[in-house]
């Protein structure tokens, strides 16, 4: 028996198409989504971090659960995914790969201050924190984006559903429109994709130049 088509979609909302596997119902749900991103904001934040890169400034990533994984995958892109021998590399971190340092933090004070007291010891004005969050109100991520602005550092929230209050402490911030947690988790994949993507040619663009000027 053939397989029912994906639903199809016109202007970014699914039309009748009788799907009725589990699977291609939640791929349909989730090609709806994709269609209704912010584009424009998720070209803001490929100038931002490039914006960091050329200054010369440090990018620190942090979220909980899967985000927390998203934040080290991301960092990993950035930092090594941009790398040209010879020319400084992009400065970044993620703040949920020191199991030692996390626990300690949270034994001795508690969870929800693991990525603020980690960003008091580093960030410098105009660093960027960079806060990945399903729903935007998890107590640490806030309480880590309160500090970073507490220390003059530029605020990028990755988040879902509406916001949530995360929104309010960041100076840019892209948002899933979607409820489901599994569809804002696997486009908030694509999404830092993307923006790698963007930035590693940006970079790289720029590498005649700046291998020139270095003496290279």
């Amino acid at each position: 028996m053939q397989k029912p088509a994906l639903q199809r979609v016109q202007n970014g909302m699914a039309v009748e198409g009788g799907v009725h596997d589990p699977i291609e119902r939640y791929l349909a749900g989730l090609l709806v989504t994709l269609n209704r991103l912010p584009y424009a904001e998720i070209n803001r934040v490929v100038e931002a971090l490039l914006g960091a890169y050329r200054g010369g400034r440090s990018v620190f990533l942090f979220g909980n659960g899967g985000s927390a994984s998203l934040a080290s995958h991301f960092a990993c892109d950035l930092g090594k995914g941009t790398a040209v021998n010879g020319v400084r590399r992009f400065r970044v971190l993620s703040l949920t790969d020191n199991v030692a340092l996390l626990t300690a933090w949270a034994n001795d004070t508690r969870y929800d201050d693991i990525f603020a007291e980690q960003l008091r010891s580093f960030i410098c004005p105009k660093d960027i924190a960079f806060a990945i969050s399903g729903s935007g109100n998890s107590p640490n991520v806030l309480n880590g984006l309160a500090a970073a602005r507490e220390a003059g550092a530029f605020n990028i929230v990755l988040t879902g559903h509406r916001g949530g209050k995360a929104v309010g402490l960041a100076d840019l911030s892209i948002i899933v429109p979607s409820d489901d947690m599994q569809h804002i988790e696997d486009l908030h994949l694509t999404i830092t994709h993307s923006i790698f993507r963007m930035v590693r040619e940006e970079i790289w663009s720029d590498q005649p130049r700046a291998s020139a000027a270095a003496g290279f």
